[in-house]
């Protein structure tokens, strides 16, 4: 992998081009960072503007994704018992709501939540799922916190003292290392606080075939979705990526028990972005996502380290994937 042509000009030209971008100045920042490391790499939280929470929901939609699926059909035969162990009154935090389509198999069943909170940088999807939630469930309070799951979430006064349900479901928890897993986890138990419980979909290890077939399905809706990263750039902070370019590539890392996505470069090419640019030689790859599987007792071993206790886990008849509910026990 080579090294931006132009690494200490990007550098010392940031601070001027954060300026030029103005909101979009995160963006910016993290391309230039990614791009010029030695392996270049892209925080996966940014797949998802409104096109790509779109084609994120397309992926959900194909043959060979599985973990939707199967996630749904765990929640539908488990909701009635999450939510008799749920106190009335208590408040539902979904992180990384999305469409909250899963989430409305829960609402069915928490018929006296005093408020459901969905959390997700996506402001169109946070509309879409308040406007179809609230014609579905009038009584329903629906506060929509758009913004950075991992970060420090303050609830309303009025909720603050409520019982507390978390829901982070779609095994978004593989998208971190494991160190980061469990750092992620702590912070949300300060959140949902001691005594409080967790609802959340782990992916589980299985045959490689059926990861690589589920991250590159035959219609490529998985593959524009990763290239969307690119034309986000585009869009957003004048890089001129030419997306014919790069290719969608999808492979399993057994040393590392991760699914990991790349973009690699078709040829030899440099990419400009603002005054900034960046060489990429012919198979050159931008390394965009991780997706960590683990065993049944591996994940509870790091939800333990993060002072939660596993109390129960269900899983398809296949051992394909699994849903935990944890609860909070405070630090160790």
């Amino acid at each position: 992998m080579s090294h931006s042509t132009g690494i200490n000009e990007s550098t010392a030209s940031l601070k001027h081009s954060e300026t030029h971008f103005g909101p979009d100045r995160e963006l910016l920042t993290a391309f230039i960072k990614g791009l010029g490391e030695t392996q270049k790499t892209l925080p996966c939280r940014f797949f998802y503007d409104q096109r790509g929470s779109a084609l994120f929901e397309k992926i959900t939609e194909q043959p060979e994704y599985y973990p939707t699926r199967i996630e749904a059909a765990i929640l539908e035969a488990k909701a009635r018992s999450i939510a008799e162990l749920t106190p009335p009154g208590s408040v539902l935090i979904e992180y990384g709501s999305g469409s909250s389509r899963k989430t409305q198999i829960l609402l069915e069943n928490l018929t006296s939540l005093a408020a459901y909170i969905p959390i997700d940088v996506s402001k169109s999807a946070l509309i879409d799922a308040k406007l179809r939630l609230n014609k579905l469930f009038p009584a329903l309070n629906v506060l929509p916190f758009e913004g950075d799951f991992t970060q420090e979430i303050t609830l309303p006064p009025n909720l603050s003292q409520r019982p507390r349900l978390g829901f982070f479901p779609g095994s978004t928890i593989g998208n971190f290392t494991p160190p980061e897993a469990a750092k992620l986890l702590a912070k949300m138990g300060t959140n949902i606080r001691r005594d409080g419980r967790l609802i959340l979909g782990v992916d589980l290890v299985k045959d490689e075939q059926v990861f690589v077939a589920a991250y590159n399905d035959k219609a490529g809706v998985t593959a524009a979705f990763n290239l969307n990263l690119l034309e986000r750039a585009n869009r957003e902070i004048e890089a001129d990526f030419n997306l014919t370019q790069f290719a969608h590539e999808a492979i399993f890392n057994p040393d590392q028990s991760r699914v990991e996505m790349h973009l690699v470069s078709l040829r030899k090419q440099i990419v400009t972005i603002g005054d900034c640019s960046f060489t990429f030689q012919e198979g050159a790859r931008i390394h965009t996502e991780n997706s960590y599987k683990y065993t049944v007792p591996q994940f509870q071993a790091l939800a333990k380290s993060a002072g939660w206790l596993p109390h129960e886990v269900w899983t398809d008849n296949r051992d394909l994937f699994s849903l935990h509910e944890l609860i909070y026990t405070g630090p160790h």
